[in-house]
């Protein structure tokens, strides 16, 4: 009887459907490679950078309002305060557009089902640090050491922001304590126009001195399909 009860657990883990935030990203105990990275234009964009600096350092009052009112992580709409001429600027947008993702350590990525009936993406190297998060399919929620993420609206990302166009789920933790400031975000999702997947993660911590505590930030992509599975050898049987 007690083989038979074992024998039914692993069955029924083995068959466990994965949760539809995961479906098309990843396989249930399939490792998949994948990789830190950073996104760089070229460096010919630098010259334009350090104009539009120079711009703010002018109006700092005006330039954190124009900010505010643009887009997140895209190209600031045009001015003629943002120091740079209109052809300079049209310059600056199609070197924006020729940005890269640079790999800056590969590593691997699991999706596991976990005790109580949640699920975790194991990552190994620096992206360890989203290993400690659980997904809870029925609450919809990622528990992290600091508390519950919670589901935001589904991203579609426009194509001139920093990550191009890509569409997912985001979870997010803010809490205030008289320690200080805790904010956390989750995203996961794929690019529209190609065959990657990605995992967005930060994670920070401010005092109530207001001092930076903590300050990591990840992004990992990695192939989608087949493409991205690795093949681990197979166990031997020792003689």
């Amino acid at each position: 009887m007690k083989f038979l009860s074992i024998l039914l657990i692993l069955t029924v883990s083995l068959h466990a459907e994965v949760p539809k935030v995961f479906e098309g990203l990843f396989e249930k105990d399939i490792p998949v490679k994948a990789s830190i990275g950073i996104i760089v234009p070229p460096p010919e964009i630098e010259k334009y950078i350090a104009k539009v600096e120079t711009a703010a350092r002018k109006d700092k009052e005006w330039f954190t309002e124009y900010t505010k009112a643009s887009k997140p992580g895209a190209p600031l709409p045009y001015h003629e305060k943002l120091g740079l001429t209109k052809e300079e600027y049209e310059d600056y947008i199609a070197l924006w557009a020729k940005r890269e993702f640079k790999s800056t350590e590969e590593v691997m990525l699991v999706l596991r089902e976990t005790f109580g009936k949640t699920w975790s993406v194991t990552a190994t190297g620096e992206a360890g640090i989203i290993s400690t998060l659980r997904y809870d399919p029925e609450k919809d929620v990622f528990r992290s050491p600091n508390g519950e993420l919670k589901r935001l609206e589904d991203i579609k990302a426009d194509p001139a922001s920093i990550l191009g166009a890509w569409s997912g789920h985001e979870w997010r933790l803010e809490e205030e304590t008289g320690l200080g400031k805790t904010k956390e975000n989750f995203a996961i999702g794929r690019y529209d126009d190609k065959g990657f997947g990605l995992v967005v993660y930060r994670v920070q911590e401010i005092s109530s001195e207001g001092s930076r505590l903590l300050d990591k930030s990840l992004v990992v992509r990695f192939a989608l399909g087949k493409a991205g599975q690795l093949k681990l050898p197979m166990p031997t049987n020792p003689r």
